[in-house]
């Protein structure tokens, strides 16, 4: 009893911040096998993406200045002098009043600075007539855009999501380094539990179905569960059964028992695994106010509360943050789903459903959603996004301060 004192929810997420150790084995891994495992070496860019100035559009490659004054009463004329196929350089030059085709990604010939999309032209047997200006850089994306030789696209801590892959396979880097998969134990207590196939309940019994909602939200974050099965309400059984799984895995869970009651044994035998023990016993949250955390060893205890329900709401908030910081994921403030206010007035088309993707930043005690603005062929625009607004086909754009759903990407 003298370990029931309930800590806030706030304190308990600066306790697991403060008390949750990370592991420190590392292992090569082929980028086919390595979504959702945490970084442990950053990743540096040896080359630029991409590597020459490429067009985002299916167009001609023009000299901005050529196409200034054009418009569909009165338009421009370019003399067409070629185009560059795809994966093929552009050895064509281009000079004033000239044009060459260029496709979605194709290299932009030299001399030009611009690209003018195909409805916005029209080709009359060589004779390009423009209809609409083009700005220098327009429809172009430079090289080293994307990413720049020499930067540091990854950190250490960042969990490769796919966005994050395709980006280190932009460098042509086939392999990472990252942390090693983490392996929980899972132990139900009580003399009601039984195993979660049984057909028929006496009276009185109750099935063991946290152990499959439990291990189900665990193996969803990638990690590997090793069953140990329901232990009676016997103390000596509680702490072998405990120990003997305990010393196979990097983190231990018990479900059950965690109330305070005669046969509760959990305080005592996670106590019993070694020190520092148990940190938090108790949350002022409801459902799950009995949840003891510890660490023993170095090794994360969690025992969670016996109700299915109380159980994965807490498992949700609290395991999955002990677990990420086990795995050495860099953790922030972040939540998975929030409602922020937009930083700018976004313009949409009735009738189209946009997505636009966000920055998530915390400001006077709000969130807000920065959007971030680049070229749809920019890969780090998924890396550094945290989240996706969706604008709705009825909507023609939302305004700046408007609070919006954030979808996190994460």
């Amino acid at each position: 009893m003298q370990f029931f004192k309930v800590k806030t929810v706030e304190e308990t997420f600066a306790m697991i911040e403060e008390k949750i150790p990370a592991i420190t084995h590392m292992e090569v891994r082929s980028l086919e096998d390595a979504l959702d495992y945490i970084l442990a070496v950053p990743v540096t860019a040896r080359e630029n993406v991409p590597s020459f100035d490429r067009s985002t559009v299916d167009g001609y490659a023009v000299k901005a200045k050529d196409t200034y004054g054009s418009s569909e009463s009165m338009p421009g004329f370019l003399t067409v002098v070629g185009e560059v196929k795809m994966g093929e350089s552009a050895a064509i030059s281009v000079n004033q009043g000239e044009a060459v085709y260029v496709p979605t990604g194709g290299m932009i010939p030299p001399g030009c600075d611009s690209v003018i999309m195909i409805e916005h032209c029209e080709d009359h047997d060589g004779l390009l007539n423009t209809y609409k200006p083009v700005a220098p850089g327009e429809n172009i994306i430079r090289a080293g855009e994307d990413i720049r030789e020499g930067e540091i696209l990854l950190l250490e801590g960042t969990r490769l999501r796919p966005q994050e892959l395709g980006a280190i396979a932009s460098l042509g880097i086939s392999t990472v380094t990252v942390y090693r998969k983490l392996k929980v134990g899972y132990l139900s207590s009580g003399d009601e539990i039984v195993p979660f196939q049984t057909v028929k309940l006496a009276e009185g019994q109750i099935r063991d179905i946290n152990y499959l909602t439990i291990s189900g939200l665990a193996k969803q974050w990638n990690i590997e569960v090793v069953y140990g099965g329901i232990v009676k309400d016997d103390y000596l059984e509680f702490q072998q059964r405990a120990q003997s799984l305990y010393d196979k895995v990097d983190c231990l869970i018990l479900s059950g028992g965690s109330s305070v009651g005669a046969k509760d044994y959990t305080t005592d035998v996670i106590q019993s695994l070694g020190t520092p023990g148990v940190f938090v016993h108790g949350i002022s949250i409801k459902p799950g106010k009995p949840t003891i955390l510890a660490v023993a060893n170095g090794k994360p205890v969690i025992g969670l509360p016996g109700h299915p329900a109380s159980a994965m709401i807490i498992f949700m908030l609290f395991g999955e943050k002990i677990l990420r910081k086990l795995k050495g994921e860099k953790i922030d403030k972040k939540p998975d789903r929030i409602l922020a206010r937009i930083t700018k007035n976004i313009p949409s088309a009735p009738g189209r459903s946009d997505y636009i993707r966000v920055r998530l930043f915390e400001k006077e005690g709000e969130w807000w959603a920065e959007p971030i603005i680049g070229k749809s062929g920019l890969i780090t625009t998924l890396v550094k996004s945290d989240g996706i607004v969706e604008i709705t086909s009825e909507k023609e754009g939302i305004s700046q301060g408007d609070y919006v759903p954030v979808i996190a990407t994460r």
